[in-house]
């Protein structure tokens, strides 16, 4: 999906802001001029995840590594760990595991240092309270049926944190379709709060799934630049779980056979799908009503 217009100005302020401090103003003129560059030369063909990739490269390369995001990816990832058992016994007593599952992990996508200005830990719990509020629609029994056609799925996970909430969602899977082969892809490098191979690790879902990193540190999915691996895992994949608004925003549009899973955090996903800010999707790529 071709960056909007609205995400290449957000992408542009997250620049002045990140350089505001610095002392240097030629190099941060300098620096800001190289990034209006990028903007403006990729902006009109690629997708946002494909732009930020770019710019965080430039970033990197003029003022050294971004923000360590280690500590908030291990406070979540421990938060989500300590409430993993009593989610286990809730959805275990519900009538469908599954579709009470996927409502938890799309509360989970709550957790994100990009989309989200200031992610406020009593707001995450106040959305994991009214879990029951998330729709499913027809989607759920479509998704159903085609996990029971499928031989392979792959899916493409977004932030830490919510990466707990996809492995239980995960291992409810493997319960109900044992024979269904599952591949895990995350990150593959460090960028933002996004999950990695380590956070994989860390929470233990690379004890029950195989999990591969995806080649880049694009905090999305960008077909063309995954690694030679990850982009085969995807492309031949009878069904696809895609987690987060980068995901889909990078995703939507290159084929196969996804389903979105996300929780709207910008004005233009708000827009898009008319929904409230932090109102949950849960989509078949092939129903949504256009790409742009």
């Amino acid at each position: 999906m071709r960056a909007n217009e609205k995400c290449i100005s957000c992408i542009f302020s997250k620049q002045e802001k990140l350089v505001n401090s610095f002392q240097d103003d030629k190099k941060k003129s300098e620096y800001l001029n190289k990034v209006s560059e990028i903007l403006n030369y990729y902006g009109c063909k690629e997708s946002s995840p494909f732009l930020a990739e770019k710019v965080n490269d430039l970033y990197e390369n003029y003022w050294g590594v971004s923000d360590d995001y280690s500590k908030i990816k291990q406070k979540y990832n421990s938060l989500l760990l300590e409430k993993e058992t009593n989610l286990i016994e809730k959805i275990h007593s519900s009538s469908d595991a599954l579709r009470e599952c996927i409502k938890y992990v799309c509360i989970g996508n709550y957790i994100d240092f990009s989309a989200v200005e200031k992610v406020d830990d009593d707001l995450f719990e106040k959305l994991f309270l009214q879990k029951d509020n998330v729709k499913l629609d027809s989607e759920y029994d479509c998704f159903i049926k085609d996990l029971r056609n499928a031989k392979t799925l792959v899916y493409l996970t977004d932030n830490c944190g919510e990466i707990v909430l996809d492995k239980i969602f995960i291992s409810f899977i493997q319960k109900e379709f044992s024979k269904l082969k599952i591949t895990v892809i995350v990150r593959g490098k460090n960028v933002l709060n996004d999950a990695t191979l380590e956070d994989a690790e860390f929470v233990g879902l690379t004890k029950i799934v195989r999990c591969v990193g995806n080649g880049n540190g694009a905090p999305g999915t960008v077909v063309k630049n995954l690694s030679k691996e990850a982009k085969k895992l995807l492309l031949e994949a009878d069904v696809i779980i895609s987690k987060g608004q980068g995901n889909f925003e990078s995703l939507v549009g290159e084929g196969g056979n996804p389903y979105y899973i996300f929780l709207c955090k910008c004005d233009l996903f708000v827009k898009r799908f008319c929904l409230e800010r932090y109102q949950s999707v849960f989509a078949k790529e092939e129903n949504l009503k256009s790409h742009e």
